[in-house]
């Protein structure tokens, strides 16, 4: 069995609980998810199947879109709803729509973030949140990403109470922090804010209408059908350039071989195609000018 299954994930499971869940429904070992999504978030979790493995890390690299809240007046230990109060501060002040779409604007394009503590980055070989659960507080590498796009999905005139919140949609890059970000929204603001809700809503080219739940995937499997909520693996390397072989560069191709450039050769990884299936991905020689090489090899049978 090989492909890529988009899955919706439930509120409440971790990603690796996902995997865990699909290798004894599907009953293989070789599965992999393509990067973890806190366990209250919900929403697109692209599994790779078997052969797929191959690509996690194209799709994991493939940018990101999320409809999340952020409720200003209060900031927490993990910067979302779930963590312990850090700070709390009565919102005085009322916004028009036009002030906060300006604030959210004014994040498109590269931006800084420092990882929050509760999270998966390695410090040290050394989870960050292993850190935070004893109680520590350590310097952590701050991160440029991306924020492509950003808008405000509420259409009141005017915010104003003790506590506001307010959703939002914004694709960036992979390794940005929503929930940092809620953060950032809030002190742009003059308040402590964190992010009160979030789901994922599209990851690399897959969204929610590609997505199965685990309901639907035990239907499927049920049935005889789980190949229906299964995407071919060029479907997770669907952004790269793509270059059609002969039957003889096919072959050559698939044993891995190292060939001189075509000519127009793109400035980027590039999918090697024969009859509609990617049998590797091929880049320019790092060492050797005129020589391409591969890069990974998919189907070598």
């Amino acid at each position: 069995m090989n492909g890529i299954l988009p899955l919706w994930k439930p509120r409440g499971m971790t990603s690796h609980d996902c995997v865990f869940k699909v290798r004894k429904m599907l009953r293989t070992k070789k599965v992999g998810h393509t990067g973890t999504l806190d366990p209250e978030v919900t929403g697109v979790l692209p599994l790779c199947i078997g052969r797929a493995t191959k690509v996690a890390e194209y799709i994991m690299n493939g940018g990101k879109a999320y409809e999340g809240e952020v409720t200003i007046g209060r900031s927490t230990t993990t910067e979302d709803a779930w963590g312990e109060t850090v700070e709390e501060k009565q919102v005085t002040e009322s916004y028009t729509r036009e002030q906060i779409i300006d604030v959210l604007n004014s994040f498109k394009g590269e931006i800084t973030q420092t990882p929050p503590m509760f999270s998966a980055v390695k410090v040290n070989g050394k989870r960050l949140y292993e850190y935070a659960r004893e109680g520590k507080v350590i310097e952590r590498p701050s991160r440029t990403v991306t924020i492509h796009d950003i808008e405000l999905l509420d259409d009141r005139n005017i915010l104003d109470g003790g506590s506001i919140s307010f959703k939002f949609r914004v694709s960036c890059s992979k390794g940005t922090y929503i929930r940092t970000l809620a953060v950032q929204i809030g002190e742009r603001l003059g308040y402590p804010a964190h992010m009160s809700e979030l789901t994922r809503i599209r990851s690399a080219a897959f969204e929610e209408k590609d997505c199965v739940t685990f309901e639907k995937l035990e239907e499927l499997i049920s049935a005889g059908q789980v190949e229906r909520a299964l995407f071919p693996i060029e479907e997770g390397i669907s952004h790269l350039p793509k270059w059609d072989l002969s039957d003889t560069l096919a072959m050559k191709v698939k044993n891995g071989a190292v060939l001189n450039m075509p000519e127009k050769w793109p400035d980027d990884q590039v999918a090697m195609n024969h009859n509609g299936k990617t049998l590797a991905i091929y880049q320019a020689h790092p060492e050797k000018p005129g020589i391409i090489k591969p890069v990974k090899v998919l189907f070598n049978d």
